[in-house]
Order: structure tokens, then sequence, then C-alpha cells
């Protein structure tokens, strides 16, 4: 897989005056895990969509650079090369139409054959191996209205992983998720990073976020705070500041437990 890095520089969004996103750098490259963290109403959505190209920035630039290009701007690259280096997964989304799990699955590969062409071998191998890795085979048939929330959201994930891209921009990936299928999907966007991608998700479950990534950045009122492993960015005096709660933090080999316990007024 070749090395990709996506990079984010001086971003600015305006919406009424507000500046939803305030000067931020941000930069991901082949094999991390980046956790984008932060309160609601912080900027995370509004910051990965730029990153994805769906918003364009009132200011700054997103550049990427790949095997093929270097330091291109997101823009300029032609969009079905786009959406074969990366896909997007909103924070929520209502199929269109009532299709089988299997079908909306298969959408991911969309980017990679021309319009009215048949499926091909490579297609197929990357549908299974999605619905798979993501335990959805036996709902392959199911209708997509259907599904619960939990439900769902895995068939998504599994759309994206059926896309095969280098980059997976993810906000609140797991929110809709039960425990077990929590782990399950952090332990895939993971485990696709340690194979040479790279993933940036918008999470609010800091201590599965410490668990998994590799790095965390954390926002507040559209600025960066803090970026950094999880050790560096989870201290007591940036919960604080970020979220406004007194919190137990324990730094350990498998990752940092944090407790809240108050809020601060």
């Amino acid at each position: 897989m070749m090395t990709t890095t996506l990079k984010a520089q001086s971003i600015a969004v305006v919406r009424d005056s507000n500046r939803i996103i305030d000067n931020v750098d941000v930069q991901l490259s082949s094999g991390e895990f980046v956790g984008l963290i932060g309160p609601n109403g912080a900027g995370k959505s509004s910051l990965l969509r730029v990153l994805a190209g769906l918003h364009k920035a009132d200011a700054g630039q997103v550049s990427i650079s790949t095997g093929n290009h270097t330091n291109v701007l997101l823009q300029q690259l032609p969009d079905r090369e786009r959406a074969q280096l990366l896909a997007y997964l909103p924070q929520q989304e209502t199929p269109a139409w009532p299709l089988q799990v299997e079908h909306l699955v298969g959408l991911g590969r969309a980017p990679w054959h021309r319009p009215m062409s048949g499926k091909s071998g490579r297609d197929a191998q990357a549908i299974e191996r999605a619905l798979q890795i993501t335990e959805l085979t036996n709902f392959r048939h199911r209708i997509v209205t259907t599904l619960s929330g939990g439900e769902l959201q895995r068939s998504l994930l599994a759309r994206v992983f059926a896309g095969e891209p280098k980059i997976i921009l993810a906000d609140e990936p797991i929110a809709a998720l039960d425990p077990y299928h929590q782990l399950h999907m952090m332990e895939l966007l993971a485990e696709h990073a340690q194979q040479g991608g790279s993933v940036f998700a918008a999470l609010h479950d800091l201590s599965l976020a410490a668990r998994f990534c590799s790095r965390l950045v954390l926002i507040h009122h559209g600025k960066v705070i803090a970026d950094g492993q999880p050790v560096q960015v989870l201290t007591t005096e940036n919960l604080q500041q970020v979220y406004g709660i007194s919190a137990y933090v324990e730094c350990r080999d498998d990752g940092v437990v944090i407790i809240p316990r108050k809020r601060v007024l």
C-alpha cells in the first residue's frame, strides 16, 4: 500500500459570522489511526467534511500526497480518483432506497468501475470481505430500511471497507453500536491503519479513543487545543478546560482510563 498523507493548513470555516473552524492545521499519514475529540459543537464534523472535500473552507487548503502525487490540492484531483483514495462516513445517514445490505455495501465499489459496467471479480471479493469482517454475512439479504440503528451503521462501515480506500474519514462511527460492536469496529479501523491505511475518526468515547488511537486531536471552539499521543492529550487540565469536567485519569499500558467525577461550573 502506497504512502499517503492528507494535510490541512490554516483551515477556517465561517458560518453566520462565526468561525466554526479557526486556523486549524492537521495532518494524517499512512499507518495512523487518529481520533478527533472535543465536545458537541467543537467543529469536528465541519473539519471532517472539509478534509473529505465535501465542504469548501473559507480559508486555508487541503492537500494530498500519494505515490502518484505530491502536495496536490484535494479539489484538483478528479472525483473518481479522490473517491478511490478517500472514503467518508457521515454522522447520520438514512438510505434513500430499500436496498438489500449486500447491494448497499456494493455501492462502495462505485469509484472502481465505469457507470453501467458489470461487477468484476475484484468487486465481488471486496464486497464479500467487507461483509465478513463486519459480521454481516447473514444480513446480506436484509432490507436496509428494516435494520436497527446499529445494524445500519455496521452496513455503512462495510460499504466503506468495500471501497478499499487508503484514507477513512469517519464521523462518530461507533455512536449507535453496543459495546461488543464498538470494540469490533474500533479493531477494524485500527487494523486498516496497521495495514498501511489511515483513519481520522470523530469519537466521543474517550477511553476507547485512548485505547485504539495512535494520536488524538482535541478541538474546542474550532481551535486545536492539543495534538499528540493520548497520554499527552487526555490530561485532567485539558478535560476541565474543554469538557468542563473533573475526571479521574489513569495512564496504563493498554491505554488511558477516564472516569468523569463532576461538572466544573
